[in-house]
């Protein structure tokens, strides 16, 4: 028997997360599907300058290379390069550039069979998603998408589409019971718009789990896609 082709999955960093981070804290979930699916790692094309470090220092941001810079897909205020995922935004700032920026690497990367995305990235995914649902032609819908620590985005220019509008494709939502930067009732809102929405929590906080508990569930969820 032939062996199967392995998904193609974009997937799209949190605020403050450099690409060789980002990269980094999915090794352990790209380690638990191993041949199943191959993970493409992005992160945002806005830096986000004196971001702290995990032991409170800052970042000397120009000494580092570019897969090293922390970034972001938007900002919540005009003039700080600041980022909340749980108050009304003042503007969306850098949101049209980030946009074009995954519909280049969809096009240039791609094909993919799906997209996932971490925390602000999950946000970004689900919309995404839900401008090709509304016929943007830069976005075709994947196949399914797989949303980590994910909330539905703030602001003005995503009410419509992500809050209103159910998006019919297969999703999985991972969420933490004790996570502090996005609590789990924002996950399970954003969950909601999805008919269909598979949930698997755990009881971490703020991050990607890959134990054996969560390996099962992804396999489970992406053998319905294998070809």
């Amino acid at each position: 028997m032939a062996a199967q082709r392995p998904l193609r999955v974009l997937c799209l960093a949190g605020f403050r997360q450099s690409e060789r981070g980002f990269r980094e804290k999915t090794g352990a979930l790209r380690k638990a599907l191993r041949a199943r699916a191959e993970l493409v790692c992005l992160s945002g094309p806005h830096p986000v300058p004196d971001a702290p470090d995990p032991e409170g220092a800052r970042s000397d941001f120009g000494s580092c290379p570019p897969e090293e810079q922390p970034r972001g897909w938007w900002f919540s205020e005009q003039e700080a390069d600041v980022f909340s995922a749980l108050e009304e935004p003042a503007v969306c700032r850098g949101l049209e550039e980030s946009l074009g920026m995954v519909a280049q690497a969809l096009s240039r990367l791609g094909p993919f069979d799906g997209l996932l995305g971490f925390s602000q990235g999950a946000a970004l995914a689900a919309f995404i998603c839900a401008l090709g649902q509304a016929g943007d032609p830069r976005f075709p819908l994947p196949r399914f998408i797989i949303l980590v620590s994910g909330f539905c985005p703030r602001g003005l220019g995503f009410k419509e589409s992500i809050l209103q509008r159910p998006l019919s494709l297969p999703s999985l939502h991972v969420f933490g019971d004790t996570d502090k930067v996005i609590p789990s009732q924002e996950s399970m809102q954003l969950a909601s718009r999805f008919p269909g929405a598979i949930t698997l929590t755990h009881s971490g906080g703020h991050f990607i789990p890959a134990a054996a508990a969560q390996r099962q569930a992804y396999l489970k969820f992406l053998d319905q896609f294998a070809e």
